[in-house]
C-alpha cells in the first residue's frame, strides 16, 4: 500500500537494429519512456529523429475504409512485414472500390423504395375519389401536386387564402398531413413557393403509374417487391465481400498499428553518432521483466539499470501499488490528482475513512448486503472501479445496520436476535431515540477531529521529509496548526465535561503562541533561509497575513463542523426508511410489498448516491487540501491503440 519504487533505465543499440529494438519496446506494459527533448538541449550533439510518419495516412485509410464497411478493428500481434502490407492495402483498396459501388447502389434503391411507399400512400387516398391518374397528370390549365405537410403548417394556409390554390387533405399521422394542392399554370411558381416555406414534402408520382389508382397500387406494390429483392440480394453482396477480407482487414490494420506505434516510438529515441538509447522508469520488480524481453539480443542491446534521481533533468513517475481491499480507490485518488513520487499515497487512508464513514452514514443491513451482490456482480461483468468500491462501502453499511437494528427499513427485525444470541434488551444503537442525536452528532465530529489531525500529521511528517521546515513547523496544517486545533478541542470537551483547561498558561503557550507562529510563518521561513525577512515591506505582509489568518480560524471551525453531516445523514436515511414503512402500513398488506420494495429503491438509488457524493467531498475539501496536492506524474506505459 505505496507508491512503486522507480528504477532509471536506459536501452542502448546501434541505429542499425532500431527496428526490432522499437519494436519490442512498444510491448513493454511496465515501461515509462522519457521524451527525447528533456535530453537533446542539455548535451552538445545529441539529436532526435523527426521524420515524417509514413504509416500514420495508411493506417487512418483503412480506419475510413473499416468504418465504412461497418467493421469493427481488431487488433491481433501480427508478424511486422512491410512487403507484405502494400499488397493487402492494393487488395482492400479494390474491394473498397467494389463496396463503395454496392453503397451507392443500396442508397438509390432506398431511395426508390421509400418513394414508392409515399406514392402507394397517395395512391390509397385517391382510390375513393374514381380519378385517373393520366386524367389528372394531363391536364392543361391545372397543376397538381402530391405530397404532406407538416400539421403545425396546415393552420397557417389561412393567411395564404387570396392565392389561387385548392388544398385538398386526404389523412393525418401524429406528424404530418398527407394532402394535395392544384393551381394554374400562371401561379404555379408562386404557389410552389408558399408551400415550400410551409415546409411542404413534394411526393412524385412514378412516370410507369397509370390508370386507376387501385390498379397503380398493384404496380406499385410489385415494383417495391422487385426492389426490395434486389436491396436483400446487394446487401448479400456487401456482407461477403467483408467476410471475405475481414481476416484481412484485421491483419493490415494489426501490422500498420504496429509500424505505426513503432515510428512513434522514436520520438523517446536520443541519437549519438551510430548509436541510440531510451530512457524511462521502470518499476523496480519489472526491471528483470524489462531485461527478458531483451534476453535473446544481448550483443545488440545494453540495459543501465540506475537509481530514479540518478538523472536530474527527470521527475521519477508515480505507480500506486495497493492491496485488494484499498486499490479500488486509486480511481478517487486519481480523480483529484496523483501524488509526487516522494510523497504519500492517500489510497489507504481514502479508502479505509470512506468505507468508514459511508457505513456510518448508511447503515442498513439488508441495502449493504444487496449494494455488495451488485457491485460484486457488475465488477465481475464489466470490471468498474466504482463496482468494486460499492461492494465494500456495501459490507460497511450492512455492518452498521446491524449495529442500527435495520433491515430495509424494519427496525424489528433483528430484536430476537439481540435479546436471544447477544442477550441485550434491544438494538446495540437507535439512531431514531431522541436521547441518542446529540450523542450521535458529537461522535460525527469526533470522527472529523480524528481525520483531520491525521491529516495535519502527515502534512507534517511529509514536509519533514521534503527539508521544508517552513511549513512543517509553522503552517496551519504543520505542527503549529496541529498545536492550536488540538488545545482548542481539548478545552471544549474539558468544558463540556464540567472541567476548564484554559488557565492563562494554557491559553498563551498552547493558543496564542502557535497561532502567533502560523502568522509569523512566512518572516520565520525567509530568516532560516537568510532571505529578506519582509521582502515586500511589513505592512503589505500585515495586511495580507491578518486575512489569511483569519480565513485559517473558519476554516478549522468550517471543517470541523462539516462532518455534522454524518450524524446528519444518519438520521435522514432513518427517517426516510420510517417514511417507507408507515407508507407500507397505511395502504394495507395487499400493498404494503410493493411500497417496500419500490421504497428501498428509491432510498437506495437517491440518497446512496448523495452520501457517496458527500464523503467524496469530504475526503477532498477536509481531508487531501490539507495535506494532497496531486501533482505526481502519472505512471503512464506506450500503448497500441
Amino acid at each position: 500500500m505505496a507508491i512503486e519504487k522507480m528504477r532509471l533505465v536506459s536501452i542502448t543499440s546501434d541505429l542499425e537494429h532500431i527496428n526490432e529494438v522499437l519494436s519490442r519496446f512498444t510491448t513493454l506494459q511496465n515501461f515509462h519512456p522519457e521524451p527525447a527533448s528533456k535530453f537533446v538541449d542539455s548535451v552538445h550533439g545529441l539529436r532526435t529523429l523527426n521524420d515524417p510518419n509514413p504509416y500514420e495516412e495508411a493506417l487512418t485509410h483503412i480506419k475510413d475504409v473499416a468504418t465504412e464497411m461497418s467493421h469493427k478493428l481488431v487488433f491481433e500481434d501480427e508478424k511486422v512485414d512491410e512487403e507484405k502490407v502494400k499488397v493487402w492495402l492494393e487488395e482492400l483498396e479494390k474491394v473498397y472500390e467494389k463496396h463503395k459501388q454496392a453503397l451507392m447502389v443500396r442508397k438509390e434503391l432506398e431511395d426508390v423504395i421509400q418513394e414508392n411507399k409515399d406514392a402507394m400512400i397517395q395512391m390509397e387516398n385517391l382510390e375513393g375519389l374514381g380519378i385517373s391518374l393520366d386524367d389528372l397528370f394531363s391536364c392543361r390549365y391545372l397543376k397538381v401536386r402530391f405530397g404532406r405537410l407538416p400539421l403545425d403548417s396546415v393552420g397557417k394556409l389561412k393567411y395564404y387564402s387570396n392565392k389561387p390554390f385548392i388544398f385538398k387533405s386526404f389523412n393525418s399521422d401524429s406528424i404530418y398531413s398527407w394532402c394535395m394542392y392544384m393551381t394554374t399554370p400562371r401561379y404555379e411558381g408562386e404557389v410552389d413557393n408558399v408551400f415550400s416555406s410551409l415546409y411542404f414534402e413534394r411526393i412524385r408520382i412514378p412516370e410507369f403509374i397509370h390508370g386507376e389508382p387501385g390498379k397503380a397500387k398493384e404496380i406499385l406494390q410489385k415494383e417495391i417487391e422487385d426492389d426490395e429483392h434486389q436491396l436483400e440480394h446487394v446487401n448479400d453482396v456487401m456482407n461477403k465481400l467483408l467476410s471475405e477480407n475481414v481476416d484481412k482487414l484485421n491483419k493490415a490494420y494489426s501490422v500498420l498499428c504496429k509500424l505505426n506505434m513503432i515510428f512513434e516510438a522514436r520520438k523517446y529515441v536520443v541519437c549519438l553518432g551510430e548509436r541510440f538509447s531510451i530512457t524511462g522508469f521502470v518499476a523496480k520488480d519489472d526491471v528483470n521483466d524489462v531485461m527478458d524481453v531483451y534476453k535473446d539480443m544481448k550483443n545488440v542491446v545494453e540495459i543501465e539499470d540506475r537509481p530514479p534521481h540518478s538523472d536530474k533533468r527527470l521527475t521519477p513517475p508515480t505507480k500506486l501499488k495497493n492491496g485488494w481491499l484499498t486499490r479500488p480507490f486509486s480511481f478517487f485518488v486519481e480523480m483529484y490528482g496523483v501524488p509526487a513520487y516522494e510523497d504519500f499515497d492517500p489510497t489507504p487512508l481514502v479508502a479505509l475513512s470512506y468505507i468508514l464513514l459511508f457505513g456510518i452514514m448508511f447503515g442498513d443491513l439488508g441495502q449493504g448486503l444487496l449494494l455488495t451482490i451488485l457491485g460484486g456482480v457488475l465488477y465481475k461483468k464489466k470490471g468498474w472501479d466504482l463496482a468494486a468500491i460499492a461492494q465494500r462501502i456495501g459490507v460497511s453499511s450492512a455492518f452498521f445496520g446491524l449495529l442500527y437494528g435495520s433491515v430495509f427499513g424494519d427496525e424489528t427485525l433483528l430484536n430476537p436476535l439481540y435479546q436471544n444470541i447477544f442477550h441485550l434488551e434491544g438494538k446495540p444503537i437507535d439512531v431514531l431515540d431522541a436521547s441518542f442525536t446529540m450523542t450521535l452528532l458529537m461522535a460525527a465530529v469526533a470522527i472529523g477531529v480524528v481525520l483531520i489531525c491525521t491529516c495535519i500529521v502527515i502534512n507534517t511528517i511529509l514536509n519533514f521529509r521534503r527539508k521544508n521546515l517552513g511549513e512543517a513547523l509553522f503552517s496551519h496544517n504543520g505542527l503549529a496548526g496541529l498545536v492550536f486545533y488540538t488545545s482548542i478541542i481539548v478545552g471544549v470537551v474539558a468544558m463540556l465535561s464540567g472541567h476548564s483547561v484554559f488557565s492563562l498558561a494554557y491559553v498563551v503557550v498552547l493558543i496564542v503562541l502557535p497561532l502567533l507562529l502560523v502568522f509569523l510563518k512566512e518572516p520565520i521561513t525567509h530568516k532560516l533561509a537568510h532571505e529578506p525577512i519582509f521582502p515586500e515591506g511589513f505592512g503589505g505582509f500585515f495586511m495580507e497575513n491578518f486575512f489569511e489568518l483569519f480565513e485559517v480560524l473558519l476554516s478549522f471551525v468550517s471543517n470541523t463542523m462539516s462532518f455534522l453531516r454524518v450524524g446528519g445523514f444518519v438520521l435522514s436515511h432513518a427517517g426516510m426508511m420510517l417514511v417507507v414503512m408507515t407508507l407500507a402500513e397505511m395502504v394495507g398488506p395487499s400493498f404494503a410489498w410493493l411500497v417496500v420494495i419500490f421504497g428501498n429503491v428509491f432510498v437506495m438509488c437517491m440518497e446512496g448516491l448523495i452520501v457517496g457524493i458527500q464523503v467524496l467531498r469530504l475526503e477532498f475539501y477536509e481531508q487531501f487540501s490539507r495535506y494532497f496536492d496531486g501533482k505526481g506524474v502519472p505512471f503512464q506505459a506506450m500503448e497500441i491503440e
